[in-house]
């Protein structure tokens, strides 16, 4: 399976839209061993660019520091499963915590999330717009 994981200065950035770079993790599930890694620039970020083109990677998974709704949707719709992790970790820390079945930071999503509106987890800090789709998050 392949794990990307987005990383500022070598570490889990906290938002993965804001991200240096991926570290794209290939790994033996069942063995629970990483077998490479490789680090790729992403393109410049625009609203629903990322999902699309870390699936064009060959991405199962993202572990993610943090990221909105909409981007929690288009990971589903791309068939990307999202984890939480700690920001500031380290990538291969992060993915054989994943491939341990230790990875911390709550998972908020750690699946594929399809079932449609189910996303409560008593978030703190929510920023409203409920159910509210648009192409760009609110302004702040």
């Amino acid at each position: 399976m392949k794990i990307a994981i987005p990383l500022v200065a070598g570490h889990l950035s906290e938002h993965f839209g804001h991200c240096e770079e991926f570290a794209l993790i290939e790994a033996d599930r069942d063995a629970k061993q990483i077998l490479s890694q490789t680090r790729v620039v992403p393109p410049p970020h625009e609203p629903g660019l990322l999902p699309r083109w870390l699936h064009e990677q060959g991405a199962q998974v993202i572990i993610a520091g943090g990221m909105g709704r909409r981007a929690l949707d288009l990971f589903a719709q791309n068939g990307i499963a999202v984890c939480a992790g700690d920001a500031g970790a380290a990538p291969e820390a992060l993915a054989q915590a994943l491939l341990d079945g230790t990875l911390g930071g709550g998972t908020p999503t750690c699946g594929h999330g399809r079932g449609g509106g189910q996303h409560h987890h008593g978030h703190h800090g929510h920023h409203g717009h409920h159910g509210a789709h648009t192409d760009s998050p609110p302004q702040e």
